[in-house]
């Protein structure tokens, strides 16, 4: 045993592992004694699965093979070349869609458990879909959408071969990857090798292209070129996108803090103003997820110091509310996030957005649980106000912002109360989706699917069902109420929903027998339950003092259940206040950050 801070190659070995135990406390098999009934599980599991299929059974009606439905005129739209293009510019004459909603929807087809519509999906795309069009996309949105959908699908009809009927594929998906994947790489010849945000899929980037591109935009690429990388043996698309990746971290500020958006020609900063929602919030996903999925400890590195930049820069408070049937006020120290000045640290805008709520999720994997709970409950009060999570709130006012009041059925609040349920089996979470489900069958759902929601003070729906509401929004849900799918499974899901597996062959940098052989199983269901901090009505903080006599924590800190330090089972380990990091009981029964030698 080691502790992580003698040699610098024991810490990212140590750090595999313990990621690894905590994507096993996180994600696995329900359990029946969680308080919250095995009927009314599968009710809310066949409410989802109702919900999916009547979006999708339109979509297949009426749009198909057409990007995205239109669901209160059951027609269509050839959306790809309109993801991101606010100004409706440059949009294809003859381009007649790429069946972007159906590749999206294949891995939830696997997650619902329908092999058979998952089988026709497939064969459908290698025979008809091409990406020789004329049609100016933007880079990001087609590589988590399409490209991170057909690796995913590949994978998983890999994987599930010996179930399908006619046993035909050989690989098609792969090759039409590797097709846009080809069809990406020109983007990233500038430079700097910051990519392009925008292409055309036949001709490469235009004369005259814009030269503005956004911190997501490069930097949130890694995981689907990097697996392409390593299901086809070319190295180019992982290389391009970690060298943008690289380049986007060497132009952070002094304060390991990163801008919106950027020139890809100067690498000069555009948007000084920064925080975790759009533009910038797939990029500390990433970098968390890439040295899950990936091993590196460059990559471990650059998330760290990133987060505890957000922690010390992005987070503000007081902070009160009243739980929800009772007259008790919980009142901590806010997790709410503000914008920042990556210069300074000043605050520029006070606002909660909806893409924001991904950032529990994401302190959920991390194993930041406490301050997860918090930040969830911030999105929860929102919900229950509007019925819905509304794009944009100005907390300075208290306000909606004006031009932002629409909910486009948005994934990221339900994907962080999946994880958060994973995390704690606290059943209030399950009551959390059923009021996601409740809302969305009464103000988004219609005949044709199911509507954005273009203003939530009013509830005036707008006619678009966007693709990711059956690869997220729906998969997460469903997930939350069975997730069969993810036992003795090895999966990492990209910002866009779509699994991909997790293989000790990928980490190049140490050997097979030190990476977890399953990263996703759960815990066995005779350990104790941990009840959130929520469902205690007290504040972590007030704890911390208490034990360890400390006038402040860090928001991550979990203390160790017992003043020894001695343990019997890792739920008896807390998480560390400075690293962040899960402690794990030894063989000889303490807690620590341990090194596992196999």
């Amino acid at each position: 045993m080691r502790s992580p801070g003698r040699h610098r190659h024991l810490p990212a070995l140590a750090r595999l592992v313990i990621v690894a135990l905590l994507l096993a406390a996180l994600i696995g098999g329900t359990s029946a004694v969680d308080g919250y009934g095995r009927a009314r599980r599968q009710r809310m599991k066949n409410k989802v699965l109702e919900m999916f299929y009547h979006a999708y059974d339109n979509y297949m009606t009426y749009a198909f093979p057409h990007d995205e439905l239109k669901p209160l005129t059951k027609s269509f739209t050839d959306s790809l070349s309109e993801l991101g293009n606010l100004n409706l510019e440059h949009l294809p004459q003859d381009y007649n869609g790429s069946a972007l909603t159906l590749v999206e929807s294949l891995s939830s087809l696997v997650v619902l458990g329908n092999l058979t519509e998952f089988e026709r999906g497939v064969l459908w795309l290698s025979e008809n879909l091409t990406f020789d069009v004329d049609a100016r996309i933007n880079l990001f949105e087609c590589n988590i959408r399409l490209l991170g959908g057909l690796i995913s699908a590949h994978v998983l009809a890999k994987e599930y071969s010996n179930q399908l009927k006619d046993g035909l594929y050989q690989d098609q998906l792969l090759h039409l990857a590797e097709s846009l994947g080809n069809r990406f790489l020109p983007a990233f010849e500038t430079p700097t090798g910051l990519p392009y945000a925008w292409i055309n899929l036949k001709y490469g980037v235009m004369e005259n292209e814009t030269t503005e591109t956004s911190t997501s935009g490069c930097g949130s690429l890694i995981l689907e070129m990097g697996v392409l990388s390593r299901l086809t043996g070319d190295s180019r698309y992982e290389a391009a996108a970690l060298r943008a990746l690289r380049k986007l971290w060497s132009l952070r500020s002094s304060l390991n803090l990163v801008g919106t958006t950027l020139d890809v020609l100067t690498g000069k900063w555009i948007e000084y103003s920064s925080g975790i929602g759009a533009g910038v919030d797939s990029f500390y996903e990433y970098l968390i997820k890439a040295y899950i999925l990936f091993g590196s400890d460059e990559y471990w590195d650059m998330f760290h110091s990133a987060y505890l930049a957000v922690q010390k820069y992005f987070r503000h408070g007081p902070w009160s509310t009243l739980l929800p049937g009772t007259s008790f006020h919980l009142s901590c120290q806010s997790l709410e996030y503000h914008e920042a000045d990556m210069r300074t640290g000043e605050a520029t805008h006070w606002q909660l957005t909806s893409l924001q709520a991904f950032w529990p999720g994401l302190q959920t994997l991390l194993g930041d649980v406490t301050a997860a709970n918090l930040s969830h409950r911030e999105f929860y009060n929102l919900w229950q106000r509007f019925g819905v999570l509304p794009e944009r709130y100005l907390l300075d006012y208290g306000m909606l912002h004006p031009t932002e009041k629409y909910y486009p059925l948005r994934p990221e609040f339900a994907e962080s109360t999946f994880y958060l349920y994973q995390a704690t089996k606290d059943p209030w979470y399950l009551e959390v989706g059923e009021a996601i489900v409740g809302s969305l069958n009464y103000y988004s759902k219609v005949d044709g699917g199911f509507a954005s929601v273009r203003d939530v003070s009013t509830m005036e729906l707008e006619d678009h069902q966007h693709s990711f509401f059956l690869s997220e929004t729906c998969k997460y849900l469903f997930l939350l109420y069975d997730d069969s799918f993810l036992r003795n499974q090895n999966y990492i899901f990209t910002t866009e929903g779509h699994p991909l597996p997790i293989r000790s062959t990928w980490h190049e940098k140490f050997p097979a027998t030190h990476v977890p052989s399953n990263w996703t199983f759960v815990k066995d269901e005779s350990q104790p339950i941990r009840v959130s901090a929520l469902s205690s009505q007290v504040c972590p903080e007030t704890i911390f003092r208490q034990i360890v006599g400390s006038p402040w924590e860090s928001a991550c800190h979990v203390p160790d259940s017992y003043a020894s330090h001695r343990c019997r089972i890792d739920d008896d380990c807390g998480i560390e206040a400075v690293t962040c990091k899960k402690r794990t009981c030894s063989m000889a029964g303490y807690c620590g950050l341990w090194l596992v030698i196999y």
